[in-house]
């Protein structure tokens, strides 16, 4: 039934016209200022919020596909490419709390790229509500038990070339975690960026890896509230990225390499981020197209 009401809902709102008055003016503004940069996002803090109201569909379109068409037929503008959020999902049930957020993006000249990533997030939380759902009907039946979900997402990088977007998900039981995945898309060739396919073969992993460890016994010793699980201290500690780990591109076309909340560093630390010099890469990098 979600499903149905979600399809319907983009539906009508694809078929939304634009009225020539307005789509007018907002040309005429565009060849007055060309030039113009685009504001940059403001950033959505990253925390468990309570829902409104219990069991509730609602579906938020934040930009009209039907605007960034009529926009992207305008000479020298190109396809615009745009992330929205197109289903809310909320349950508020005393001490059972879900809150999931799923984006789309549209505008992508490779459809099936685009159709892939959208159908990817929509079924990425529909997995977690039936689990959460799952659980709660578990708890319900001892009569205990409190649990929370929050999932969502942040475009972090958006230019001319770049598309990143991150999603986050967190779960709130006995304890809490975060976990974050993350896709960059090169918007002008309509390609998803993989890690791999950044560099010429694989000797990145090693490079990476050994800054990473270097990088974390440095900022250790600084710093003592800030503690890493490396591979001098325990046997299981950090000792090499994997060949697809996760990523992003920053605006300003720098390497970002990202682990879970517990996977490198103890729990309060978060999720851990580490932004990898260019120098140490540009040998090793297919080209500085997305990395310089």
């Amino acid at each position: 039934m979600v499903m149905k009401k979600l399809e319907k809902l983009k539906k009508d709102y694809d078929e939304i016209e634009i009225p020539s008055e307005l789509e007018g003016l907002v040309k005429d503004s565009i060849r007055q200022a060309k030039s113009a940069q685009k504001k940059p996002r403001r950033a959505k803090k990253w925390s468990l919020a309570s829902a409104a109201a219990a069991a509730i569909f609602v579906g938020s379109i934040n930009v009209s596909p039907a605007w960034a068409q009529s926009m992207s037929s305008i000479p020298g503008l190109g396809a615009i490419v745009e992330v929205f959020t197109v289903q809310k999902v909320a349950i508020d049930e005393e001490t059972y709390q879900a809150n999931l957020t799923t984006p789309a993006i549209e505008g992508l000249e490779n459809s099936e790229l685009q159709n892939s990533l959208n159908e990817k997030y929509i079924e990425e939380n529909k997995v977690l509500l039936e689990q959460f759902e799952q659980e709660i009907a578990g708890m319900k039946e001892i009569g205990e038990g409190h649990l929370g979900i929050d999932t969502g997402y942040e475009v972090i990088t958006d230019t001319e070339q770049l598309l990143s977007i991150a999603r986050y998900e967190v779960e709130i039981g006995g304890s809490s975690s975060m976990t974050m995945k993350y896709d960059t898309v090169d918007k002008e060739n309509s390609v998803l960026i993989t890690l791999p396919s950044l560099f010429k073969d694989d000797q990145y992993i090693d490079v990476i890896s050994l800054y990473i460890a270097d990088e974390m016994k440095r900022q250790m010793a600084v710093d003592e509230e800030i503690s890493y699980f490396t591979s001098d201290d325990i046997t299981s500690g950090f000792s090499a990225i994997k060949p697809d780990q996760k990523f992003y591109i920053t605006p300003t076309n720098k390497l970002v390499i990202a682990f879970d909340e517990y996977e490198v560093a103890a729990g309060y630390m978060g999720v851990v981020t580490f932004e990898i010099p260019t120098n140490i890469l540009k040998d090793l990098l297919v080209s500085d197209r997305y990395i310089n």
